[in-house]
């Protein structure tokens, strides 16, 4: 059985905020079955990541980083496109000193 989007959500800010960080929902979508963007953005070395929810070929969520190592702005700017794309779309946004993303599925890239 699939977990809804905002119970998902909440338990992903729950983690960060454990763990010190900072996290907030900065674009809601919908509460049952909407996709996530999540930017990761590392308060030391001041650079964000961005991840967007996929699945796998094993039919289990995925995260993948769409586009790695480019400035924060043209991060921002493909959210902002994903959400004219697609209404129900959620963006969760962590500041973090370690930059952790906090994402307890696989994350493509990082094993």
């Amino acid at each position: 059985m699939l977990i809804s989007t905002d119970v998902w959500v909440s338990a992903l800010i729950r983690r960060a905020e454990l763990a010190g960080a900072s996290a907030v929902v900065v674009r809601k979508g919908d509460a049952r079955a909407g996709a996530v963007l999540l930017k990761a953005y590392n308060t030391v070395e001041r650079t964000a990541r961005l991840y967007a929810e996929t699945i796998g070929l094993d039919g289990d969520r995925l995260w993948i980083q769409p586009h790695p190592d480019v400035p924060e702005f043209e991060l921002d700017a493909y959210a902002a496109r994903q959400a004219d794309y697609d209404p129900d779309i959620w963006l969760v946004e962590i500041e973090d000193r370690q930059g952790r993303h906090f994402l307890v599925e696989a994350v493509a890239d990082e094993g």
